[in-house]
């Protein structure tokens, strides 16, 4: 009952939240956020009070398959941006676009750490953390740039581009992060082990990619046998969550080591569904009705998941402020200049980095697998948890401002706001 009432009352509060963002032009994301660390373990859940937030992070924890869902469904949504008479248009703008401003970043990041490792924090991380860190750098998170597009109805060069970059972005990072971390493992003990740096993550992200794409083929068959409208959303509800749970599947051959990315897995099922199925557009319409409360509730127990405890050491703020700067200046930097040798125009290349700063579930992923790597691993973690803080809080304010300065997020109309003024007008009558 008491993990009920605190997820009612923390979606509740989410909502108010977003009536309150709204007076000072803040997207709802960051509203959703603002609320979660409200009710999270720091604030409410410090009184106690069973039910009126959530007491401690292992109650957040337990709610850990809303997460997990949402992810699927944001990835599955980010897959029907990869329609293919639009990457015969411009796929190759993309694929040069999302790998050369992650291999950037990347290495912008990689550069400045391994200098404060040998300068300013010396004795705090090796260069074999930072080269784990730079990898980690590499990943947007989908989830707030998709929020952020759907609450505005952003439309234009900018988002065309924006949404196959970032869901390109991860595939890149989860390559990047699995060698790096195969190469400072190496660089600690002295262990070269090719089949981990190498072949485990390119079966991952195949094997993903071939599991989702066998499902998306699926569905598209079964879709035939439904006529109703309804019938067909449950449908695609039901494959989401199968596809999450098979994602999940895990199991060695020999050396090898056999895992799935739920992320690619889900991005497959949907770009094959929306290349094979007429009436894709119509039932992911359906879908966005659906998934609102659910993406609500995602943002929300993020918030309360962030780990406000990492401002508590020095080293860890000051080394996770040369990450956050140093993250942005090479997202901005690596997304100006692929898309300049790209071709595209002025507007593009000004504006495109700024909406991949947001980073957040990849990110925590990777940190989690880099937390069992003794008390650097540790060390590591924290300083990604307060980049995602920083990040998850001010990214979708910054992509808001981004995409309206690239004219991709139209101001409302005079006629609209007028008759909003008039019904508020004759309601207060």
């Amino acid at each position: 009952m008491n993990l009920f009432l605190a997820a009612a009352i923390a979606l509740i509060a989410g909502l108010l939240m977003t009536r309150l963002a709204g007076r000072v032009k803040l997207p709802d994301v960051t509203a959703y956020l603002i609320a979660g660390v409200l009710v999270g373990p720091y604030v409410l859940g410090r009184l106690g009070v069973p039910g009126l937030g959530f007491t401690s992070s292992e109650e957040v924890a337990s709610l850990g398959f809303i997460p997990t869902t949402a992810l699927g469904f944001i990835a599955f949504t980010i897959g029907n941006e990869f329609r293919m008479e639009d990457l015969k248009k411009t796929g190759r703008g993309i694929l040069t676009v999302g790998i050369l401003q992650a291999v950037i970043t990347s290495v912008v990041v990689d550069i400045v750490l391994l200098l404060a490792a040998r300068t300013f924090f010396r004795g705090v991380i090796t260069p074999a953390g930072a080269l784990i860190m730079g990898a980690i750098a590499a990943a947007t998170a989908p989830a707030a740039t998709l929020m952020v597009v759907r609450q505005y109805k952003a439309k234009g060069p900018v988002v065309d581009l924006l949404l196959p970059v970032v869901a390109l972005d991860d595939a890149v990072g989860l390559a990047i992060f699995a060698v790096s971390f195969g190469v400072a493992r190496a660089m600690s003990d002295g262990n070269v082990d090719m089949v981990s740096i190498v072949v485990d993550p390119l079966l991952e992200i195949v094997l993903s990619l071939l599991m989702g794409g066998l499902l998306g083929e699926v569905l598209t068959q079964l879709e035939k046998l439904f006529h109703s409208g309804r019938n067909r959303m449950a449908l695609i509800v039901g494959f989401v969550l199968l596809t999450v749970a098979l994602s999940m599947l895990k199991f060695s051959l020999g050396r090898v080591r056999i895992a799935f990315s739920s992320l690619l897995v889900c991005m497959a099922l949907g770009t094959v569904f929306c290349n094979r199925c007429p009436l894709a557009d119509d039932l992911m319409d359906k879908a966005d009705k659906w998934t609102s409360p659910l993406f609500a509730m995602f943002f929300i127990l993020s918030g309360a998941e962030l780990e406000l405890g990492v401002f508590q050491s020095a080293a860890v703020v000051g080394i996770g402020i040369l990450y956050i700067l140093f993250r942005c200046v090479g997202k901005y930097c690596g997304a100006y200049f692929s898309t300049l040798i790209s071709g595209y125009d002025k507007n593009v290349r000004h504006w495109l980095g700024i909406t991949l700063f947001p980073q957040a579930g990849v990110a925590l992923g990777m940190s989690t697998i880099v937390a069992s790597w003794g008390a650097e691993g540790a060390l590591i973690r924290n300083i990604i948890l307060f980049g995602v803080l920083v990040y998850e809080l001010i990214g979708p304010v910054l992509t808001k401002y981004a995409l309206t300065k690239s004219g991709d997020i139209q101001p409302k109309s005079e006629e609209i706001l007028h008759r909003r003024e008039r019904y508020l007008a004759e309601k207060n009558k």
